[in-house]
This record gives C-alpha cells, sequence and structure tokens, in this order.
C-alpha cells in the first residue's frame, strides 16, 4: 500500500518538486522542529533553505522570476512542509496571499516593482487584517485613511499579523471614506494599502510600530503580532489596484488562497500526527503484544486515516477549483472546515495512543496536540465557514416556488 494522501493526475514537474519538499521536509526540518519550537525561536536556517530552494516564488508566475506553478503545487508543498513543522508553513502562507494578490489586483508597476523582489525571497509578504475589537467581522474595521495630498495617513491598531515583524511589506485593509458617501456598505469603503518597512520590532517606519511578539500556546517560531499606525504616510501609487474602495474583494480573495493553504496545513499536520501513531502503535506493547494489535487502536488508526485521505481530497478539489478560474468560496470554505476539524480529531487520538508520553514534551506529538487548535480559528473559524457554507448551498439550490 501507498502512504495516504497521495494525488492522481500530478504532472512530472509537480512530483519532482514534491519530492524535493519532502526530502527538505524529513532531513532539515522534522529533527529539529520540536527543539526550535520549545525555544520559540525564528527558523532562520530553514527559511534560508526554502529561499534556496525557491519556494517562495512558486505561484509567481515566471515573467516575474517566480517558477508560475499552480495554487494546487503550492497546497501540496504546503502539506509536506506542515507534517514537518506547521509554523513554517505559516511563514510562507502570508507570503503568498500578498504575492497573489498584487499578481490578481496589482497595477503593473506595483507587480513589475515587487513581484521579482518576492520571487527571490529578498521581500516577505504579511497581510493585515483583524483589529483588537473585531474577530471575523471584518465589516467592523475602525483603522482608517484620510487623503493628504499625493498620500494618505494612516491611523489605527491591528493584530494577528503573522510574519508581523519578519516581513518587509505589509498588505494593509482599512477603512477610506474618500469618494464613497456616508451610508456607503462598509465592504465598499475599504481600502488595501501596500506598506513596506524594515524587518523587526519596534518603530519600524515612522508612523509605523511593531510592539514585539505575542506569546502564543502553540504554532511557535514564526512571529506573531500587533501593528500600530500612528501617522503612517503611505504614497498614493501603494493603493493596491490604485484604486479605492476594493480592499474588501481584494482580501476575500486571498483569503481563498489562504483557507486553502489552512486546509493543506491540516492535513500536513494530520497526516505527520498519524504517522507517528501507528507508529507508537507498534513500540507499545501492553498485555504481552503491541497495542497495535489491540481491536480498539486498530478501529482508532482506521478512522485516523480516512479522516486524513477525506481532508486530502476536499484540500486538493478546492485548489483545483481556484486554479481552473472558477469560484471556490464554497470549495475552500468545505475544505477549511473539515481539515481543520479533522486535524485536531487525529492528533488528539495520536496523543491518547500515546498514552501518559503523550503529555511530555519528549514526544512530538505533545507539539502537535498545542498546534493543532490553531487551525481551528484561523482563516475564519469553523462557524463563519458554515456560513459561507451555507449562504452558497442555498444560493446553488434556490427554490423556486
Amino acid at each position: 500500500m501507498s502512504r495516504l494522501a497521495q494525488t492522481a493526475g500530478l504532472t512530472d514537474v509537480q512530483q519532482e518538486i514534491l519530492s524535493t519538499v519532502r526530502d527538505f521536509v524529513d532531513k532539515e526540518i522534522i529533527p529539529v522542529a520540536t527543539e526550535l519550537e520549545h525555544r520559540d525561536e525564528y527558523p532562520q536556517q530553514i527559511v534560508d533553505g526554502l529561499k534556496e530552494l525557491g519556494l517562495f516564488g512558486l505561484m509567481i508566475p515566471e515573467e516575474y522570476g517566480g517558477l508560475g506553478e499552480s495554487l494546487l503545487t503550492y497546497a501540496l508543498c504546503v502539506e509536506e512542509i506542515a507534517r514537518g513543522w506547521m509554523s513554517v508553513s505559516g511563514i510562507i502562507n502570508t507570503h503568498f496571499i500578498v504575492a497573489y494578490m498584487l499578481k490578481q489586483h496589482g497595477t503593473q508597476e506595483q507587480k513589475d516593482h515587487f513581484l521579482p523582489r518576492m520571487a527571490a525571497g529578498d521581500i516577505r509578504g504579511a497581510f493585515s487584517m483583524s483589529e483588537p475589537a473585531l474577530g471575523s467581522d471584518v465589516s467592523a474595521i475602525t483603522s482608517k485613511a484620510v487623503r493628504d495630498g499625493d498620500t494618505y495617513v494612516l491611523s489605527g491598531q491591528k493584530m494577528w499579523l503573522t510574519n508581523g515583524g519578519t516581513s518587509s511589506l505589509v498588505a494593509v485593509l482599512v477603512r477610506s471614506d474618500e469618494g464613497h458617501p456616508e451610508g456607503t456598505a462598509p465592504h465598499k469603503s475599504m481600502t488595501t494599502f501596500l506598506v513596506e518597512k524594515e524587518p523587526g520590532f519596534g518603530e519600524v517606519r515612522p508612523g509605523l510600530t511593531i510592539p514585539g511578539k505575542i506569546d502564543k500556546m502553540g504554532y511557535k517560531g514564526v512571529d506573531t503580532t500587533e501593528l500600530i499606525m500612528d501617522g503612517l504616510r503611505i504614497p498614493a501609487d501603494r493603493v493596491l489596484g490604485g484604486v479605492t474602495g476594493r480592499g474588501f474583494y481584494q482580501m476575500m480573495d486571498g483569503v481563498e488562497v489562504g483557507r486553502v493553504n489552512v486546509a493543506a496545513r491540516g492535513c500536513g499536520v494530520a497526516q505527520r500526527a498519524f504517522e507517528l501513531g501507528v507508529r507508537y502503535a507498534q513500540q507499545r506493547h501492553t498485555f504481552g503484544k503491541q497495542i497495535a494489535q489491540h481491536q480498539a487502536i486498530q478501529f482508532k488508526l482506521a478512522e485516523m486515516a480516512t479522516k486524513v485521505e477525506a481532508a486530502h481530497a476536499m484540500m486538493v478539489n478546492a485548489a483545483r477549483k481556484k486554479d481552473s478560474g472558477e469560484r471556490n468560496d464554497l470549495e475552500a470554505g468545505m475544505a477549511k472546515y473539515l481539515a481543520s476539524e479533522y486535524c485536531k480529531e487525529v492528533v488528539e487520538d495520536a496523543f491518547r495512543i500515546h498514552g501518559g508520553y503523550g503529555f511530555s514534551k519528549e514526544y512530538e506529538i505533545e507539539r502537535l496536540y498545542r498546534e493543532a487548535p490553531m487551525l481551528l480559528i484561523g482563516e475564519g473559524t469553523a462557524e463563519i465557514q458554515k456560513m459561507i457554507i451555507g449562504r452558497r448551498l442555498l444560493e446553488e439550490y434556490r427554490f423556486q416556488g
């Protein structure tokens, strides 16, 4: 039997890329992931290795120095990387959301300026929607941009920026009332700004402060931060697409890519949890035999493997739908919802198989047990995914009576 989560119909190039990434994960990530995670240390050597592999340019078109690969190829690479250490997949996720938004919505000047350096990994991307007083309600954004001649002045506080410190380009969604009369729907008066900054913490450019890393239960190594804007001046030519009022739609387009990414991360973490569980079940003996020979454990392994396969299939379907140019919010929402929920369940089952040793930091499953919950809320909670899925189903199955 081949290993779980195989993908049919891949080209030779895709298979070669995935094989290279998998070897890198096995040799360079898995052996050091738990130690780095416990120290909450940014994996600079791993990131440098990904840069050498060209992973930061994976989905960027060849004309800008990238590899021009599909979302499916990217998602499958993310699945492999998350199998090694989910935090590393987070480092490239926000980068690719910004690169995708630039490719799809940027002006030609913006593409020419940013994409070649993003493909080389010299510019690292982050994106920012959330704020301290809102979660999934993007329409409640209060940070704002006010026009002042050839610039905009941005003010407000943003929250939960992955790569907030290490990035050098942040796509920031704020309210911009210019040209939008009072009473305009909130989502039609939002604009995405491309904010360049120095990597690091503190005041990283005049009017822009990254206070420091948020201490988290899991998902360590990668920096998660706030972003504070106080009189931050941004040139008008750094409005994504050159026109205000389109930011919400641009961000939602990028978030669809992000939801496929989170689904892929869930698949990768679940695969690793299954690998750890099935291996430990064959090493541990009770009552004179491997615990893998007990029917209760076999049932658990069967359920875990089935969930890994199902989540992978839905993630692949969502990626292929997006690659085809079709609307995929239904498929992306389903994939993100299922993969994150199944990931949590598979990790918990692997944790249970480990018994008391699963509670020890010496065992890798302890790290996965703390990482899995982030997937339940990242890129929209399960409840938000259900709302998206339900609304789209009602559109598709509208009763004509």
